[in-house]
Protein backbone atom coordinates (compact mmCIF):
# COMPACT_ATOMS: atom_id res chain seq x y z
CA UNK A 1 0.00 0.00 0.00
CA UNK A 2 3.04 2.50 0.40
CA UNK A 3 4.19 2.24 -2.89
CA UNK A 4 1.39 2.47 -4.56
CA UNK A 5 0.81 5.59 -2.12
CA UNK A 6 4.48 6.60 -2.98
CA UNK A 7 4.12 5.95 -6.86
CA UNK A 8 0.68 8.35 -6.98
CA UNK A 9 2.75 11.56 -4.87
CA UNK A 10 5.57 10.89 -7.73
CA UNK A 11 3.43 10.83 -10.04
CA UNK A 12 1.73 13.84 -8.95
CA UNK A 13 4.92 15.55 -8.67
CA UNK A 14 5.74 15.11 -12.25
CA UNK A 15 2.66 16.32 -13.77
CA UNK A 16 2.77 19.31 -11.38
CA UNK A 17 6.31 19.90 -12.94
CA UNK A 18 4.51 19.65 -16.46
CA UNK A 19 2.24 22.09 -15.41
CA UNK A 20 4.78 24.56 -14.44
CA UNK A 21 6.64 23.74 -17.71
CA UNK A 22 3.84 24.34 -19.83
CA UNK A 23 3.41 27.59 -18.02
CA UNK A 24 6.53 28.87 -18.62
CA UNK A 25 7.22 31.92 -20.77
CA UNK A 26 9.52 32.55 -23.42
CA UNK A 27 10.97 36.04 -23.32
CA UNK A 28 13.83 37.11 -25.68
CA UNK A 29 16.36 38.85 -24.01
CA UNK A 30 18.65 41.62 -25.43
CA UNK A 31 21.10 44.39 -23.79
CA UNK A 32 20.55 48.43 -23.28
CA UNK A 33 22.95 50.09 -21.25
CA UNK A 34 24.30 47.62 -19.45
CA UNK A 35 21.08 46.37 -18.62
CA UNK A 36 19.17 43.75 -19.26
CA UNK A 37 15.31 43.85 -20.69
CA UNK A 38 13.28 41.14 -22.47
CA UNK A 39 9.72 40.77 -24.19
CA UNK A 40 7.80 37.88 -24.99
CA UNK A 41 9.19 35.72 -28.18
CA UNK A 42 5.67 35.45 -29.39
CA UNK A 43 5.73 39.24 -30.19
CA UNK A 44 9.09 39.22 -32.46
CA UNK A 45 8.76 38.41 -36.02
CA UNK A 46 12.34 38.98 -36.89
CA UNK A 47 15.82 40.39 -35.34
CA UNK A 48 17.56 42.21 -38.28
CA UNK A 49 21.49 43.90 -38.12
CA UNK A 50 20.85 48.11 -38.10
CA UNK A 51 20.55 49.46 -41.31
CA UNK A 52 20.11 53.56 -42.04
CA UNK A 53 16.47 54.60 -41.83
CA UNK A 54 14.16 56.98 -43.75
CA UNK A 55 14.04 59.96 -41.46
CA UNK A 56 10.80 61.58 -41.27
CA UNK A 57 10.09 64.71 -39.71
CA UNK A 58 8.19 65.99 -36.61
CA UNK A 59 8.58 62.97 -34.75
CA UNK A 60 9.28 61.95 -31.59
CA UNK A 61 13.45 61.83 -31.25
CA UNK A 62 13.19 58.37 -30.33
CA UNK A 63 11.09 57.82 -33.08
CA UNK A 64 14.46 56.91 -35.55
CA UNK A 65 12.63 56.49 -39.22
CA UNK A 66 10.91 54.62 -40.96
CA UNK A 67 11.85 51.10 -43.58
CA UNK A 68 10.36 48.97 -45.89
CA UNK A 69 9.86 45.83 -44.83
CA UNK A 70 8.68 43.62 -47.93
CA UNK A 71 6.51 46.84 -48.62
CA UNK A 72 4.87 47.38 -45.35
CA UNK A 73 6.16 50.95 -44.00
CA UNK A 74 7.49 50.01 -40.14
CA UNK A 75 8.44 52.62 -37.61
CA UNK A 76 11.82 52.73 -36.00
CA UNK A 77 12.10 53.26 -32.25
CA UNK A 78 15.23 53.48 -30.46
CA UNK A 79 14.66 51.97 -26.64
CA UNK A 80 17.85 54.25 -25.49
CA UNK A 81 16.13 57.29 -26.51
CA UNK A 82 12.11 55.66 -25.23
CA UNK A 83 13.92 55.52 -22.05
CA UNK A 84 15.60 58.56 -21.81
CA UNK A 85 19.54 56.82 -22.33
CA UNK A 86 22.38 57.90 -23.17
CA UNK A 87 22.49 58.10 -26.70
CA UNK A 88 25.53 55.57 -28.34
CA UNK A 89 26.16 55.72 -32.11
CA UNK A 90 25.08 52.41 -33.59
CA UNK A 91 27.86 49.46 -34.01
CA UNK A 92 28.13 46.15 -35.68
CA UNK A 93 26.11 44.38 -33.06
CA UNK A 94 23.36 47.04 -32.71
CA UNK A 95 20.21 44.93 -33.78
CA UNK A 96 16.47 45.86 -34.81
CA UNK A 97 14.06 43.58 -33.28
CA UNK A 98 10.88 43.60 -34.93
CA UNK A 99 7.64 42.72 -32.99
CA UNK A 100 4.11 42.80 -33.50
CA UNK A 101 2.27 45.47 -31.34
CA UNK A 102 -1.71 46.11 -30.81
CA UNK A 103 -2.75 42.72 -31.76
CA UNK A 104 -6.39 43.15 -29.87
CA UNK A 105 -6.70 46.23 -32.81
CA UNK A 106 -5.45 44.28 -35.72
CA UNK A 107 -1.59 44.28 -34.76
CA UNK A 108 1.41 46.15 -36.07
CA UNK A 109 5.01 45.60 -36.43
CA UNK A 110 7.51 47.97 -34.86
CA UNK A 111 11.15 47.71 -34.75
CA UNK A 112 13.04 48.55 -31.65
CA UNK A 113 16.87 49.14 -31.90
CA UNK A 114 18.67 47.59 -29.07
CA UNK A 115 22.50 47.71 -27.82
CA UNK A 116 22.51 43.93 -28.54
CA UNK A 117 20.27 40.42 -28.11
CA UNK A 118 21.46 38.30 -25.73
CA UNK A 119 19.49 34.96 -25.08
CA UNK A 120 15.94 33.43 -24.98
CA UNK A 121 14.98 32.51 -21.30
CA UNK A 122 12.06 30.22 -20.08
CA UNK A 123 9.93 31.89 -17.49
CA UNK A 124 7.38 30.83 -15.34
CA UNK A 125 5.03 33.54 -14.06
CA UNK A 126 5.69 32.48 -10.27
CA UNK A 127 9.30 33.54 -10.90
CA UNK A 128 8.29 37.54 -12.31
CA UNK A 129 8.29 40.05 -9.16
CA UNK A 130 5.94 43.33 -9.89
CA UNK A 131 7.67 46.59 -11.12
CA UNK A 132 8.66 48.62 -8.03
CA UNK A 133 6.58 51.51 -7.28
CA UNK A 134 8.56 54.62 -6.95
CA UNK A 135 5.63 56.88 -6.69
CA UNK A 136 4.56 59.32 -9.61
CA UNK A 137 8.36 60.22 -10.07
CA UNK A 138 8.88 57.66 -12.37
CA UNK A 139 6.74 56.10 -14.86
CA UNK A 140 7.36 51.85 -14.52
CA UNK A 141 3.89 51.14 -16.25
CA UNK A 142 5.65 49.77 -19.44
CA UNK A 143 7.00 47.30 -16.87
CA UNK A 144 5.43 43.97 -16.64
CA UNK A 145 7.88 42.83 -14.08
CA UNK A 146 11.20 41.73 -12.82
CA UNK A 147 13.09 38.34 -13.34
CA UNK A 148 16.14 37.29 -10.95
CA UNK A 149 18.61 35.69 -12.92
CA UNK A 150 22.44 33.94 -12.27
CA UNK A 151 23.03 36.99 -13.92
CA UNK A 152 21.36 39.76 -12.49
CA UNK A 153 18.06 41.50 -12.89
CA UNK A 154 15.63 40.98 -16.12
CA UNK A 155 13.52 43.62 -16.66
CA UNK A 156 10.36 42.43 -18.61
CA UNK A 157 8.55 44.80 -20.79
CA UNK A 158 5.47 45.27 -21.83
CA UNK A 159 5.43 45.95 -25.43
CA UNK A 160 1.31 47.55 -25.57
CA UNK A 161 2.09 50.22 -22.66
CA UNK A 162 5.48 50.86 -24.30
CA UNK A 163 4.52 51.66 -27.60
CA UNK A 164 1.08 52.94 -27.46
CA UNK A 165 -0.66 51.34 -30.91
CA UNK A 166 -2.53 54.30 -31.49
CA UNK A 167 0.52 56.76 -31.48
CA UNK A 168 2.17 54.27 -34.17
CA UNK A 169 -0.75 53.62 -36.02
CA UNK A 170 -0.88 57.50 -36.14
CA UNK A 171 2.78 57.81 -36.92
CA UNK A 172 2.48 54.91 -39.86
CA UNK A 173 -0.80 56.10 -41.25
CA UNK A 174 0.97 59.42 -42.25
CA UNK A 175 4.27 58.19 -43.02
CA UNK A 176 2.54 55.72 -45.61
CA UNK A 177 0.38 58.42 -46.75
CA UNK A 178 3.24 60.36 -47.29
CA UNK A 179 5.55 58.42 -48.65
CA UNK A 180 2.52 57.01 -50.88
CA UNK A 181 1.69 60.89 -52.16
Amino acid sequence: MMATGMSMTVAADRNLAVRDALDERQYLTFSLAGEQYGIDILKVQEIRGWNPVTRIPNVPDFVKGVMDLRGAVVPIVDLRGRFNLEEMAYSNITVVILAMVGEAVGGRVVGLVVDGVSDVLDIRPGDVQPPPDFGSTVNTEFLKGLVTRETGMVLLLDMERLLAVDELYGLAGSTAARLAA
